[in-house]
């Protein structure tokens, strides 16, 4: 196995690909006690529309989702059961772009690593089981649409895209997850549940080569040909300029989102993220003079908050919270990245910010998790994450200055507000 050893970090990986297209990643930990799995296809809740044996399919929207919770169900039970049986703690999430299994333990990780490459590469269902899972799912679906939270988030995403499908909810609606059978499922693990589309990341105290060793004899020996994905074709302007719901809240919500252009591939994609994240915290990160100035004047208050986030052909930046006024709060924001545009930044906070936020980034290979998704993530976006000091080291406060000028704009902006409803 090749390795690499980040002199900066401190840090060893393993890496190999494997006969049949699985990328493997080991992150030895011999000190710790621990071991972490993570099990990862480049398959999320936009991946929607794709070409699978020559035809296009389009699948209801909240498949991958649905896929995801069907996954742990075997011929013999539940793959969740025996990984608890075994001591380990196993769980799974689906995002946008990416679906992944995962498991952390002490003993008995062999067997445990076994359990979970079968259960996810051998897939089980049965046309009651796939119904029976709809009321659950379906519950799900109601309980995060009565979420303003969830409701102002989704619904800026909306007004921000009009046709790619990262506007559409990972979980789908109680409507879309109808159609979805057995047939549909094992559809969608052809396409995507294959080892050219996965990756296994292992972090602790493990032997890389008894992890590829083990790798090579469970997981299928051939990968599957790349599938075509079509996300939408998507306009530079925003769909829409505003979004407003009345629910049941005691105060108006927003978030001010941003419909940032997309990232490159490669280490363009690291440097972006890095821009992104510093671009925030420089325009309202809590040590901002912005977020001083809004909360001193009772704008905003300890909910205020946002981030940059990338996705497969997408780009956003948003901010928001709990606020009576929710268009000064944005309109401030504008002003506040126009003015950055046209004055910069402090040369002090701007230093003191990039600092705080290079060791934001150091303190996450602190946890096993951050690790192993930091890992997949780089390697579905193509760019090595472990090499964020040497972007850091490049990045200046130009940079910074001409992120905000592309991408902060009132042309490029929409706002999603909540209000309470009125009696």
């Amino acid at each position: 196995m090749r390795h690499v050893y980040y002199e900066r970090l401190g840090e060893t990986v393993y890496f190999e690909t494997l006969p049949n297209g699985l990328e493997l990643r080991v992150v030895p930990k011999p000190e710790h006690a621990k071991k972490y799995a993570f099990f990862a296809t480049r398959y999320g809740g936009m991946d929607t529309r794709f070409q699978l044996g020559g035809r296009w399919l389009d699948t209801p929207a909240g498949i991958a989702h649905y896929l995801e919770h069907k996954m742990f169900d075997t011929k013999e039970g539940n793959a969740l059961q025996e990984l608890a049986k075994n001591g380990a703690e196993p769980n799974a999430f689906t995002s946008n772009a990416m679906t992944g299994y995962y498991f952390d333990s002490t003993d008995h990780f062999d067997e445990n690593l076994e359990i979970l490459l079968s259960f996810v590469s051998i897939p089980y269902f049965t046309e009651e089981s796939v119904a029976k899972e709809q009321g659950i799912i379906a519950q799900e679906i109601r309980m995060i649409e009565d979420n303003p939270d969830w409701q102002i988030y989704a619904r800026m995403l909306r007004a921000l895209y009009r046709s790619h499908t990262a506007r559409t909810s990972i979980a789908g609606t109680v409507e879309s997850i109808s159609h979805i059978t057995a047939e549909t499922l094992y559809d969608c693990h052809k396409a995507f549940y294959t080892p050219s589309n996965m990756i296994l990341t292992v972090v602790g105290n493990v032997d890389p080569v008894k992890v590829a060793d083990l790798a090579r004899r469970i997981l299928p020996q051939e990968g599957g040909p790349a599938v075509p994905r079509d996300y939408g074709d998507e306009p530079e302007a925003v769909a829409e300029r505003e979004t407003r719901l009345a629910m049941e809240v005691s105060s108006p919500q927003f978030l001010a989102g941003y419909k940032c252009r997309p990232a490159g591939e490669g280490e363009d994609r690291l440097r972006t993220m890095i821009l992104g994240d510093l671009a925030c915290d420089l325009l309202f990160g809590e040590s901002s003079p912005l977020y001083q100035r809004l909360y001193s004047q009772g704008l905003i208050n300890s909910s205020f908050g946002g981030a940059f986030e990338l996705m497969p052909g997408v780009a956003y930046l948003y901010a928001g919270g709990e606020s009576k006024e929710p268009r000064a709060v944005a309109g401030a924001l504008q002003e506040e990245a126009d003015r950055l545009v046209r004055e910069g930044v402090d040369e002090a906070f701007f230093q003191r910010t990039l600092r705080a936020s290079f060791g934001s980034n150091l303190r996450g290979l602190n946890s096993f998790e951050n690790i192993a998704v930091s890992l997949t993530e780089g390697q579905f976006g193509g760019f090595d994450p472990f090499r964020f000091p040497q972007v850091f080291d490049s990045v200046t406060q130009e940079d910074v200055r001409n992120f905000l000028r592309d991408n902060v704009t009132a042309d490029r902006a929409a706002i999603s507000e909540i209000v309470p409803k009125e009696a």
